[in-house]
C-alpha cells in the first residue's frame, strides 16, 4: 500500500479533475489518497471570513458560490443523475455545517484562530467527498474519512499544528487498515487534524503534503507519491532558466531547504514524519505519469558540482533592529520573537551582529512587524528599519558546507555580473547557503550562478 497526495494544482477544473480520476482508476486501487481543496477554494474561504464578519447578508452568496463550483464539477464527473443527487445531498450537509460557522462568526463579531482553522478545513472536505462519489460512479470501491473522525491527533496549535505520531499511528491503523481490502480507494482530506480536546487545527498553507507524510508514516506505507502538475525538483526555476535540469534524486534535507526557500514542490515539513522510517517521496507529473520525476530519500547523494539547485524567493523583506551591543544583551531576541509570534508573524531567518538584528520576514508582514515592535515598553532598540525590494537566492546541495570553494565560486559569478549582495547566511544548514540581492538583480544573479555550476558561463548584463 502507498499513500498518494493530490494537490490543488491538479484539481483546477472539470477537465483536469477528470484526468486525475482516470489516473486514480489505474493507479489508486488499494491505496490511500490525501487530497487538497479544489484550486482556489481555500483562498475563497479565507477571503470570505472578513466578509461574513462584516455583513450577514454576504453569507448566502458565499455558500452559493461554493455550491455552484462543486456542483459544476460534479455534473461533469458523475455520469448519472441519481449519483449527482446523492452527492448534492452530501454537499448540502457539509455546506450547512459551514454556514452555521459563518453565522456564528458574524454573531460573535470576532475572528479567532479556532474559527479560522475550522472554516478553512472545509475545502479539503468538499474535494474528498467529490472524488469518492466520482469513483463510485465508475463502479469502484471508494470512501472518504475525515481526519477528526479517524484520530489524526495534533498538538492543538492553530494554523501551524504538529501531529502526535504515536497516538495518530494507533488511531489510523485501527480505523483505516480494515478498509484497505479488495482494492478499496480511500480518500482523506489533507491540511488539518484535531487536538486531543477535539478542536480542528490546520498545518498551514500547503499543509496537505505534511498530512500525506503523516498518513504514510502512520500506516507503514511503501512510499509517498506526490502528484503535481510539474516534473519535479529542478536545478532552477524554468521560468528564469529555460535550460534548467531535472533533479532525479535529492535528500530529505535538500528537499526541505528548497521547499522553504524557493521551490513550491513540497511543504517544507513534509519530510519530518518520514525520517524515522526512511520512507521515500516520489514526485510524479500527472501530465506524464510514467516519467521518473524526482525521488526524495534519506540517502545523501553528492553531485559532482555539489550544488543541485539554485532557488529563489521574492516574498521577502528585512526588518533591522538597531541597538547598541545587541549581541551581548541576553533576552532581546527572545523578547522580539515572542512579540512577533503573538501577532501571528513568522520569522523566516535571523542574522545578528553587535549592533543590529536582521529579521527575514514575508514582505507582507513588514509593516505589521514594525507596528508590533513599537508597542514594546521599554523599547529594547534604538531604531527600526524596513528593507523592501529584495529577493532571496539559495544554493542547495549535500556537501556544500564541506567542499572548499563553492561559496567563492557562487559569489564570483554574482560579482562578475555587477550584482551586489545585500546579506549572507551560511552555516545554520549544512546543505544550503542563502543571500539577498535587490529584486531587480534577481534574474541576472540566478542566471550567473546556474551557468557557473550547470552549463557554460553566461551573464545577463
Amino acid at each position: 500500500m502507498k499513500v498518494i497526495k493530490i494537490g490543488g494544482g491538479c484539481l483546477k477544473d472539470k477537465q483536469t479533475i477528470g484526468q486525475i480520476l482516470e489516473l486514480i482508476v489505474t493507479r489508486g486501487r488499494g491505496n490511500i489518497i490525501v487530497v487538497s481543496a479544489l484550486s482556489g477554494i481555500t483562498d475563497l474561504l479565507i477571503d470570505s471570513i472578513p466578509k461574513a464578519l462584516a455583513d450577514e447578508e454576504e453569507i448566502a452568496g458565499i455558500i452559493s458560490r461554493l455550491k455552484s463550483r462543486h456542483l459544476l464539477v460534479a455534473r461533469h464527473l458523475l455520469h448519472d443523475s441519481q449519483t449527482v443527487q446523492k452527492y448534492g445531498r452530501e454537499l448540502a450537509r457539509q455546506l450547512a455545517e459551514l454556514e452555521r460557522y459563518f453565522y456564528g462568526l458574524n454573531f460573535t463579531r470576532e475572528i479567532t484562530a479556532r474559527m479560522r482553522d475550522v472554516i478553512c478545513s472545509y475545502g479539503e472536505r468538499f474535494s474528498a467527498a467529490l472524488l469518492a462519489f466520482a469513483l463510485r460512479c465508475r463502479g469502484l470501491q471508494a470512501a472518504y474519512r475525515l481526519p477528526h473522525k479517524i484520530g489524526l491527533i495534533t498538538d492543538g496549535k492553530f494554523g501551524d499544528a504538529t501531529v502526535k505520531m504515536r497516538l495518530t499511528s494507533q488511531n489510523l491503523q485501527h480505523h483505516l487498515a480494515p478498509l484497505l481490502q479488495n482494492g478499496m480507494i480511500l480518500f482523506i482530506p489533507g491540511f488539518f487534524g484535531v487536538s486531543e480536546e477535539g478542536t480542528i487545527t490546520t498545518f498551514g498553507r500547503g499543509g496537505s503534503d505534511y498530512s500525506a507524510a503523516v498518513v504514510a508514516a502512520a500506516m507503514d506505507a511503501e512510499n509517498l507519491e506526490v502528484w503535481k502538475d510539474v516534473a519535479g525538483f529542478m536545478s532552477a526555476d524554468p521560468a528564469i532558466i529555460p535550460e534548467a535540469q531535472m533533479i532525479p534524486r535529492i535528500s530529505y534535507d535538500e528537499a526541505a531547504e528548497l521547499s522553504y526557500f524557493g521551490a513550491k514542490i513540497l511543504h517544507p515539513r513534509t519530510v519530518e514524519p518520514l525520517r524515522r522510517r526512511k520512507l521515500q517521496i516520489a514526485i510524479k507529473n500527472t501530465l506524464d505519469p510514467d516519467a521518473p520525476g524526482s525521488l526524495i530519500t534519506a540517502q545523501r547523494i553528492l553531485a559532482k558540482t555539489v550544488i543541485k539547485s539554485v532557488g529563489h524567493q521574492t516574498d521577502i523583506g528585512i526588518l533591522k533592529i538597531h541597538a547598541s551591543g545587541v549581541g551581548a544583551r541576553p533576552g532581546i531576541l527572545a523578547e522580539v520573537a515572542v512579540c512577533l509570534a503573538a501577532t501571528g508573524i513568522n520569522i523566516k531567518s535571523v542574522v545578528t551582529s553587535q549592533t543590529c538584528i536582521s529579521l527575514l520576514l514575508s514582505h507582507r508582514d513588514l509593516d505589521a512587524a514594525q507596528d508590533a515592535l513599537q508597542t514594546l515598553t521599554p523599547r529594547p532598540y534604538r531604531k527600526l528599519e524596513k528593507v523592501a525590494g529584495v529577493a532571496l537566492i539559495s544554493i542547495v546541495g549535500e556537501g556544500l558546507a564541506r567542499r572548499k570553494g563553492i561559496a567563492a565560486r557562487c559569489f564570483a559569478a554574482v560579482e562578475a555580473c555587477g550584482v551586489n549582495v545585500e546579506m549572507i547566511s551560511f552555516g545554520p544548514s549544512r546543505v544550503a547557503l542563502y543571500f539577498l540581492v535587490r529584486i531587480g538583480d534577481l534574474q541576472k544573479a540566478v542566471t550567473a550562478i546556474h551557468s557557473a555550476f550547470f552549463s557554460r558561463p553566461r551573464c545577463l548584463i
